[in-house]
């Protein structure tokens, strides 16, 4: 009890004390500029040939930027307004790919950095838990087979990655669950929702469709518009405002479940709501850009280490880091091989699986089995 009190009484002191630094505010400052450097690279490429000053002038044009009729086009999906060629190429073709890798990055990050603290491993994210896999088994079922259901994707992954995780925490209980377990079952769930992913093209009888599905499952911006922003954006909105709101919630749930409990926490029920907002974070993402493998482990990381371990910094520092990253790599993507577009997964995947193995030998005691 006494160790309780300590704790509490140096959470009372952080709280005092602030917890918005010079650093934070310079690590969040430095991400957008990289976001809207990465954005602006992003725009100026495709297949209408622009210069960067044309295109860089259509995204600041005062005509699209302020013209309520445009952004009731682009974000409810109204008939769009008379506007310039570049314009038109810009704003209604190249932007929204920039807008749906940045709340792709933000979710992706925040889920991430929610998974670690829900099952205190810092091995722990909706690629590693199976969460991805899920949602992608859902959703790449309804592309393929139940394409009436195409407008209720994030919920349709929230479901999927709902029941991998289930699974995933099913198969690790035991009395308890530990960072190896859990991983895993991650591993051992991951490799069944992949098999049913793959036996789904043997109902594929259009080359389109399978080519689709082959880009969406290595993680893919290629072709996403603004519908793909209108289905995104909300529920991503909201996942990352609960997540902002529960930053103190998850910095008790670091101390330990004893401590959480003897300071006044129902932590199972704390546990799996975060988990749920978690999964519904990853969930939005993967709706609309497919599975971009490891984003969720590396990033939280990455801010980690610059900003500290406190998650109402962590929280912030994903939210800006994420969409940086996420952008940044979909240029590098799309860069990497001159006129063929990379899918922007297995940049991520290139990056995040060296850094994963990097994790796991760095680890000194990785649990009980």
């Amino acid at each position: 009890m006494v160790e309780a009190q300590s704790v509490g009484e140096r959470a009372a002191t952080r709280d005092r004390e602030g917890w918005v630094t010079g650093t934070l505010v310079l690590f969040c400052l430095a991400s957008a500029i990289i976001t809207v450097v990465a954005g602006l690279v992003q725009v100026t490429f495709g297949e209408y040939s622009m210069t960067f000053v044309e295109a860089w002038g259509a995204v600041f044009e005062p005509t699209v930027m302020f013209n309520l009729e445009a952004w009731s086009a682009f974000l409810f999906g109204t008939e769009l307004p008379e506007m310039s060629t570049d314009s038109v190429v810009v704003w209604n073709l190249r932007l929204p790919r920039v807008f749906v890798a940045i709340i792709a990055g933000a979710t992706l990050a925040i889920s991430g950095a929610i998974f670690q603290a829900v099952t205190r491993n810092e091995l722990a994210s909706p690629f590693v838990l199976g969460v991805s896999s899920g949602a992608g088994f859902a959703v790449l079922a309804t592309l393929v087979v139940f394409t009436g259901f195409a407008p209720y994707l994030p919920l349709i992954a929230a479901v999927g990655g709902t029941v991998a995780f289930l699974v995933v925490y099913g198969i690790a209980w035991k009395g308890g669950t530990s960072p190896v377990r859990l991983v895993l079952a991650g591993v051992i769930v991951n490799m069944v929702f992949q098999s049913l992913q793959q036996g789904l093209f043997f109902f594929v009888d259009d080359l389109g469709v399978a080519q689709t599905a082959i880009a969406w499952l290595t993680g893919s911006f290629t072709g996403t518009g603004w519908g793909e922003v209108r289905i995104a954006l909300i529920p991503g909105i909201a996942s990352i405002a609960v997540a902002l709101a529960s930053s103190r919630q998850l910095n008790v749930l670091l101390l330990g479940e004893t401590t959480a409990k003897s300071l006044g926490m129902r932590v199972e029920r704390v546990r799996f709501f975060l988990s749920a907002v978690a999964i519904l974070a990853a969930s939005v993402a993967i709706a609309v850009a497919g599975i971009v493998s490891f984003f969720g482990l590396v990033v939280p990381h990455i801010v980690r280490n610059v900003v500290g371990g406190d998650y109402r910094q962590l929280m912030v520092g994903c939210l800006f880091a994420g969409p940086a990253l996420m952008v940044t790599a979909d240029v590098g993507a799309r860069l990497a091989l001159g006129g063929m577009q990379m899918p922007v997964g297995v940049v991520t995947g290139l990056v995040g699986g060296p850094y994963f193995l990097y994790l796991m030998r760095k680890q000194q005691s990785m649990g009980e089995l």
